[in-house]
């Protein structure tokens, strides 16, 4: 039996998971760094160029589930930087609408190569079967994020709303 403050199976897992995330992104901060680009930053770039349409920061917000001053602040450093620009929304002049510049499209190039090496480094260790099951693993796990996000915590709604001691 496990004492009090022993780790149980599940708190070594999610503390091992999270160690390997850390250090992963580390590695590819590091080598991303060579670029003059982070993990971050990259993720960003690279969704705008799949985004034809010119999202908006509360769009970006929306989908990376940061603040939106988070994304002001990462817009802004990456327009300064030239890698990205802001232009007014023609249905409503006071939106700004996100786009890559032709040096933020010559960013994402330059890091592709090392982002797919990387990849192939990291997931090159497991087997295709093991590569669809670690897939639905984290599809599974999703799945239960995701119900606990639309419960709104960790007690069923209708224990939430008793007061207590109304039992």
């Amino acid at each position: 039996m496990e004492g009090p403050h022993e780790m149980t199976d599940t708190d070594s897992l999610i503390s091992d998971f999270g160690r390997l995330f850390l250090r992963l992104r580390r590695i590819a901060d590091a080598h991303l760094a060579g670029q003059g680009v982070s993990v971050a930053r990259m993720k960003l770039l690279m969704y705008l160029r799949c985004e034809h349409n010119s999202p908006r920061a509360a769009d970006i917000a929306s989908v990376f589930g940061h603040s939106p001053r988070t994304v002001s602040e990462a817009i802004e450093g990456l327009e300064r930087d030239g890698l990205v620009r802001r232009t007014p929304d023609p249905m409503d002049r006071r939106v700004k609408r996100i786009s890559l510049t032709s040096a933020g499209e010559a960013a994402v190039a330059a890091a592709e190569p090392l982002r797919l090496r990387l990849n192939d480094v990291i997931f090159g260790v497991l087997d295709e079967e093991e590569r669809s099951q670690f897939r639905e693993m984290l599809a599974k796990l999703g799945r239960a994020a995701d119900a606990l996000e639309e419960q709104g915590g960790l007690e069923p709604r209708a224990e939430r709303s008793k007061a207590p001691g109304s039992d």
